[in-house]
């Protein structure tokens, strides 16, 4: 009866581990986000990807409105109930997060070599000893057109100034479509969709960035000048009541094909293939003068980091390192197009439209918005002040070298490298 007993006792024990176990290996993550729109992304496409090669690891993608994102995340994260994995912006939000303690050290995660600098710089610290987000996808900036538009009115994608202001004079005398569908009313489109996307040709891309950085350029110098004197010719093309506009509005007139080109973000293009019925193409920003080095803004914009007080850092970790591979950029980049894989691999696209954008790495010197690093970390915050200058100089109620000026003048009083 002992021996009996003891054998009871031993299966039950067994059986328990065996349940404990699996238990432990029943695992759920759960992803902090600012792209609702990627919802059924990731649970149609990329979750079950991961899943099958990793039994007992669930995952669960929870995003918040991206207006919303930044104040949730950050409530989450003092509160001790964020999600195991956290969407990172690019720079100066994310590093202050790592700073906090809240974002882990990734910086000896396996799937970090296939990265290269540039592309880990966005989640970086400034001496670049710590890197604490895995690099996602970057975002190119240029021109969208639409090209029955552009066969009707008899024209061709310029590559110059000169071609540029040429082709929008003759969408302008046609009179069948607007020009170009921008407004100023949300004010970040003008600094985003014009002077960040044509502001890289003229101060040079990373020579320019970093110079200012340095101190060793100033906003009023001429290479930061030029760029809004070009935004100010932009107001004869952009329709009536531009300054009322709304940045839905204008993705609404291009795709509803009453304007013929639209200043845009890589981003659009998955959007844009739903909602336009006509063929489209794109552009790089025109270079001044035919010859010029083309510079564009290839802008590192999203990754992913662990939250550094998730229960799970091993699956976490696991996680991540998949983030960091092929099969994920490859899936990520083609549900996604218009968001380019950062890894060093170059992954196949099929969208057409994405295909142009990204072609364009292999022919211009890519750099990043100018405002994103270091520069916007004082107040006045010269990403914001840089949204209020664009509108300014394109409603016309700034002059270029006002709104240089007053952009100099603001980050000279806290940033010393510009006093």
């Amino acid at each position: 009866m002992k021996r009996a007993h003891l054998s009871i006792l031993l299966m039950a024990s067994t059986v328990l581990g065996m349940s404990g176990a699996a238990q432990a290996q029943d695992v759920t993550l759960t992803i902090e986000s600012w792209r609702n729109d990627d919802l059924a992304i990731w649970q149609e496409k990329l979750i079950p990807a991961f899943e099958a090669q990793h039994p007992g690891i669930n995952v669960e993608f929870s995003p918040s409105a991206p207006t919303e994102y930044n104040a949730a995340l950050n409530a989450k994260l003092e509160a001790g109930s964020a999600g195991d994995l956290i969407t990172c912006r690019p720079f100066d939000a994310s590093l202050e997060l790592y700073k906090k303690g809240q974002l882990a050290d990734l910086s000896d995660l396996e799937g970090m070599q296939n990265f290269s600098d540039v592309a880990k710089s966005a989640w970086q610290t400034d001496d670049g000893s710590a890197t604490f987000c895995v690099p996602m996808a970057s975002v190119i900036h240029g021109f969208i057109y639409n090209k029955d538009a552009f066969e009707e009115i008899g024209i061709e994608p310029p590559t110059t100034e000169e071609e540029f202001f040429a082709v929008l004079d003759k969408i302008k005398e046609d009179g069948t479509y607007i020009p170009m569908a921008m407004g100023t009313k949300d004010l970040w489109e003008a600094a985003t969709m014009g002077y960040q996307n044509i502001g890289p040709n003229y101060w040079k891309g990373e020579e320019g960035r970093l110079a200012l950085i340095k101190g060793e350029q100033k906003l009023t110098d001429e290479p930061w000048v030029a760029p809004y004197e070009t935004l100010a010719r932009w107001r004869d093309y952009l329709g009536d009541g531009f300054e009322a506009q709304s940045y839905p509005d204008s993705q609404n007139l291009f795709t509803l094909g009453r304007a013929a080109i639209y200043p845009a973000g890589s981003w659009e293009i998955s959007v844009f293939n739903e909602q336009a019925d006509f063929e489209m193409g794109a552009f790089p920003p025109p270079v001044q003068a035919e010859g010029d080095t083309c510079y564009i803004s290839d802008h590192t914009d999203i990754a992913m980091g662990m939250n550094a007080d998730t229960e799970h850092p091993e699956e976490a970790r696991t996680f991540l390192n998949w983030v960091a591979s092929d099969e994920f950029a490859t899936i990520y980049a083609n549900a996604l197009p218009g968001f380019f894989s950062l890894s060093s691999t170059p992954v196949e696209m099929e969208d057409p439209l994405a295909k142009e954008f990204v072609s364009w790495r292999e022919k211009c010197e890519p750099t990043i918005r100018s405002t994103y690093q270091i520069l916007s970390r004082g107040t006045p915050n010269l990403e914001n002040e840089t949204w209020v200058a664009a509108a300014n100089v394109i409603n016309g109620t700034e002059t270029p070298e006002e709104a240089a000026k007053r952009l100099q003048e603001g980050l000279a009083s806290w940033y010393e490298p510009q006093q």
